[in-house]
């Protein structure tokens, strides 16, 4: 089972950059930030510094976008960084929202996503691709390798992810719903020949360790108004039964509108509508002892990554009592002697 944990770019990145750094120090695995161009600082540049300066550990936006960006371009970012650092970046993929909402813009559909993960992807290994009626290659990446994890919520987006993504990314903690949209993957990804084992599993929550409930439950709110923007979408699409889980729908019903200039801040006074019910079920709260049961119960439903939100006011300490309890609890352990 791997780790995670997700940053924003906020400045200075100086900041972003050490949180990083202590993250791999306490043993995660990947560090993740928001893409938002316009609300946070830009994160490939910040991506190579943390590269830079550390020694194994992964990098990638949670998530981009086809829209903001040419796909060309972002695939070019990627194989760059990798044949600078070797190989240490992934791309977390969706169908955009703040990034695009922001400049008055809408989530791409869902096939616009599926052909920009197969452009991407083939341009950043190596490897030519069609794009726009011509056969491009980049002639100087020789070594660069990624992987396009997709993110979803919905029907279409959950087959997607099955179908050609290299992984899942499921940005919420709720077992019920990572149980179900989990096997919903993987039985896309059997219907078209591939092996569902092969794909890498990544839930993702804010993570706080602590015993004030009440204070964690407030400083991690916002999330609850973040997931609702995508289930609002999902809702107003297939309607609130039937094509989602109940519980994934019904706490939206009090939603009534929502700041983007308080996207992902604990404190969000757009999120009043989200009851502790949902905070408790969508995030990772409490003791390392809390945090261990809760991601066991994860890892039984498939997931092979846990990806934690640092949007709150515990940081180090989290990272600390991760590092110190919850990863080697949650690791396969290796005898010197057998």
């Amino acid at each position: 089972m791997d780790f995670g944990v997700v940053l924003q770019t906020n400045p200075p990145a100086q900041r972003t950059i050490a949180l990083a750094k202590l993250a791999e120090e306490h043993g995660f695995g990947y560090a993740w930030t928001f893409d938002s161009h316009l609300l946070w600082q830009e994160p490939y540049v910040i991506y190579s510094a943390i590269l830079a300066q550390t020694d194994r550990i992964k990098v990638g936006p949670f998530v981009t976008n086809p829209a903001t960006r040419d796909w060309t371009v972002t695939a070019s970012v990627f194989a760059t960084l990798n044949e600078m650092y070797g190989n240490r970046t992934v791309c977390g993929m969706g169908r955009g929202d703040s990034a695009v909402r922001v400049t008055n813009g809408k989530p791409v559909t869902v096939r616009e996503m599926r052909e920009s993960v197969h452009v991407i992807r083939e341009l950043a290994n190596c490897r030519p691709v069609e794009y726009k009626g011509a056969m491009l290659q980049f002639p100087w990446a020789r070594t660069s390798s990624l992987e396009v994890w997709v993110a979803a919520y919905g029907p279409l987006a959950l087959k997607a992810a099955g179908e050609v993504g290299d992984g899942f990314i499921l940005q919420l903690a709720d077992v019920d719903i990572a149980r179900w949209m989990i096997a919903e993957v993987k039985k896309a990804a059997e219907n078209v020949g591939r092996d569902p084992e092969s794909l890498t599993f990544c839930v993702s929550a804010p993570m706080y360790i602590g015993d004030d409930w009440e204070h964690m439950r407030e400083q991690c709110r916002w999330f609850g108004g973040m997931v609702g923007n995508h289930v609002a979408d999902i809702v107003g699409r297939y309607g609130d039964s039937g094509a989602i889980p109940t519980a994934l729908s019904d706490y939206i019903k009090g939603r009534e509108g929502y700041d983007y200039n308080e996207h992902g801040r604990a404190g969000n006074s757009h999120t009043e509508f989200v009851p502790d019910e949902i905070v408790d079920r969508f995030c990772v709260l409490g003791t390392a002892e809390d945090h261990i049961a809760k991601l066991e119960q994860l890892r039984e439903a498939g997931m092979t990554q846990f990806a934690g939100y640092l949007q709150h006011d515990n940081k180090e300490e989290t990272l600390r009592v991760y590092g110190e309890a919850v990863i080697p609890a949650l690791t396969d352990p290796i005898t010197a002697k057998v």
